[in-house]
């Protein structure tokens, strides 16, 4: 059994059991109500479409703010330098049908790395074995 959910701009494949990461939803006491449901299936081989009436219900395990992104804007020879950051929200949330526990997605959320200004700083030149020259 699983559903394809929208939340957050994003689409998620859920079944029982399964623990995934969405953006800001609003909660009821810690419940979470995803009511964009895009496709059910309650055994294999058979899909109901979306506006069959489905409802997919979740728990809030985890709310908290995810890593801080560097944005570095870079222009050379300008003299031109400008650094801004934010932070994307996380939560993460049980989503299950019927009173049944959820699982890790598959794609939980993408991690910004910070940006180095030189990433590979310049190297000196491999040193040339010292040629031996004979006087004649």
């Amino acid at each position: 059994m699983y559903a394809v959910i929208r939340a957050g701009g994003k689409q998620y494949r859920v079944a029982p059991g399964d623990v995934i990461r969405v953006e800001t939803q609003e909660d009821k006491e810690g419940r979470v109500e995803f009511g964009d449901v895009l496709a059910v299936s309650a055994e294999a081989g058979s899909v109901l479409p979306a506006g069959s009436g489905a409802l997919v219900t979740g728990e809030v395990v985890e709310q908290g703010r995810g890593e801080k992104i560097l944005v570095f804007h870079y222009k050379r020879k300008k003299q031109y330098k400008k650094l801004r950051g934010h932070r994307q929200e996380k939560k993460v949330k049980k989503a299950h049908e019927g009173g049944e526990e959820a699982k890790r997605s598959a794609r939980p959320g993408k991690t910004a790395k910070k940006h180095v200004t030189h990433p590979h700083p310049k190297k000196s030149a491999p040193k040339k074995a010292a040629a031996k020259k004979k006087r004649k």
